[in-house]
């Protein structure tokens, strides 16, 4: 299982090549729409945000991007190299994000995903996030999820 660690400013390009590669498939399903984790500046999100990623090896494999959003945690983005797919690098972040929301006192984390990344539903439903509302927002239709989170 590779190491996860904060993000630094020299892991921004990996974090940008991982999102194209693990975003792409899913264009041709959003009728040629990117993704929007495609086109952000992870460099920014480095520097303003708490971005984690996993390495192994000295290669960044994978990573999440986690926002204060008011009174609970916005897991912003999580993304692992498809050569990674099923190896548990993608659960192991989605552990970190929680931990991290309640090491900074949120009882809460939400997040939300394009309604044709169905894979990625079902995996947030398994491990206890529940949807809260769906919107079409700026010609992305959108599911929004939502976990309270346990102490400890």
């Amino acid at each position: 299982m590779p190491d996860l660690r904060r993000a630094t400013a020299v892991d921004a390009p990996s974090m940008h090549r991982i999102a194209q590669d693990a975003y792409a498939p899913y264009v041709e399903r959003m009728g040629g729409l990117r993704p929007r984790p495609m086109d952000e500046d992870y460099a920014a999100s480095v520097a303003a945000d708490e971005a984690w990623v996993a390495d192994e090896d000295g290669s960044v494999v994978g990573f999440v991007v986690l926002v204060d959003d008011g009174d609970r945690m916005l897991l912003s983005n999580v993304a692992v190299l498809p050569s990674h797919h099923g190896l548990g690098v993608g659960r192991a972040l989605l552990t970190l994000a929680e931990e991290r929301a309640r090491a900074r006192g949120f009882a809460r984390i939400h997040l939300y995903t394009h309604v044709t990344m169905v894979e990625n539903q079902r995996l947030y439903e398994r491990i206890g996030y529940a949807e809260t509302h769906r919107t079409d927002e700026a010609g992305f239709a959108r599911v929004f999820y939502e976990k309270t989170l346990t102490a400890g």
